[in-house]
C-alpha cells in the first residue's frame, strides 16, 4: 500500500479491479482497458471537445543548452498546490475545466483518485515524445498514472533500464492505460513520430503531485 498526502494507493485493488486487463510484464504493473471511456460516457466527440476547451501551449526545453520547441502542444490542470515540474519546466496547474473534471470522476469511480492532468495533444504522426519515465519526486516512490487516449491510435512503446526489452502497444481511441508500482524506476516510455498519420492524438495522464 502506497500513501501520499492525500489518497492511498492500493495496489491489491488494482489487482482486483483490473485484473483481467493486466499484461504481464517484469518490474511492473500495467493495465490495458480497451473502450474504458465509453464504459463510463456516451459522448462521442470528446477529442474536439478537448481541442476547444483546454488551453493549449507549446513549451520550450533546454537542450545542450539550446531552447527547443517540444514537438506537441501541452496544458497542465489541477488541484491548486498541485504544481509540477519536469524537464527543466515548472507548471502551474489551471483549474479543472469542465470536460476534465468529469473523466476526473470517471476514474473516482473506478478507485483511482487524482489532483492532477497533463494534456499532450499531438496533432499528427510528426508530433512525439521522447524516451522517460514518470519520476519526479512529487510523484511519490511508486506513483500510480492513469493515461487516457483520445483521437488517432498511436504506438506507445515500453523499453526496460537494465535489459533493453521493448514492448510497443496500441493505445486506442477511448483506451485506458494504468501504469502502477514500480514500473518507473525499471520501464521508460515514449510516443514515436508516424508521419504517415495525419490525425490528431489528445493524451491525458492523470497524476497525484505531493509538496515538496
Amino acid at each position: 500500500m502506497i500513501w501520499t498526502t492525500s489518497i492511498c494507493v492500493c495496489r491489491s485493488m488494482l489487482s482486483t479491479q483490473f485484473s483481467s486487463y493486466r499484461i504481464d510484464i517484469v518490474d511492473a504493473e500495467l493495465y490495458y482497458v480497451p473502450n474504458w471511456l465509453s464504459q463510463h460516457d456516451c459522448v462521442s466527440s470528446w477529442y474536439q471537445q478537448l481541442a476547444d476547451e483546454l488551453a493549449w501551449q507549446q513549451d520550450e526545453i533546454k537542450v545542450f543548452g539550446k531552447l527547443h520547441r517540444i514537438p506537441r502542444l501541452q496544458a497542465w490542470y489541477g488541484d491548486a498546490e498541485a504544481s509540477y515540474r519536469y524537464s527543466g519546466q515548472s507548471m502551474q496547474p489551471r483549474p479543472w475545466s469542465s470536460s476534465l473534471s468529469r473523466l476526473r470522476h470517471a476514474l473516482a469511480h473506478d478507485q483511482l483518485v487524482f489532483n492532477s492532468v497533463l494534456a499532450n495533444w499531438y496533432r499528427d504522426g510528426h508530433d512525439k515524445m521522447g524516451w522517460h519515465s514518470d519520476n519526479e519526486p512529487e510523484l511519490g516512490r511508486n506513483p500510480t498514472i492513469a493515461s487516457i487516449s483520445v483521437g488517432s491510435s498511436r504506438t506507445f512503446q515500453l523499453k526496460h533500464r537494465i535489459t533493453s526489452k521493448r514492448i510497443d502497444l496500441e493505445l486506442e481511441d477511448g483506451s485506458l492505460l494504468i501504469m502502477a508500482g514500480p514500473m518507473q524506476h525499471f520501464w521508460q516510455h515514449a510516443l514515436p513520430a508516424r508521419k504517415r498519420i495525419s490525425q490528431g492524438r489528445i493524451n491525458l495522464t492523470f497524476r497525484q503531485v505531493a509538496q515538496l
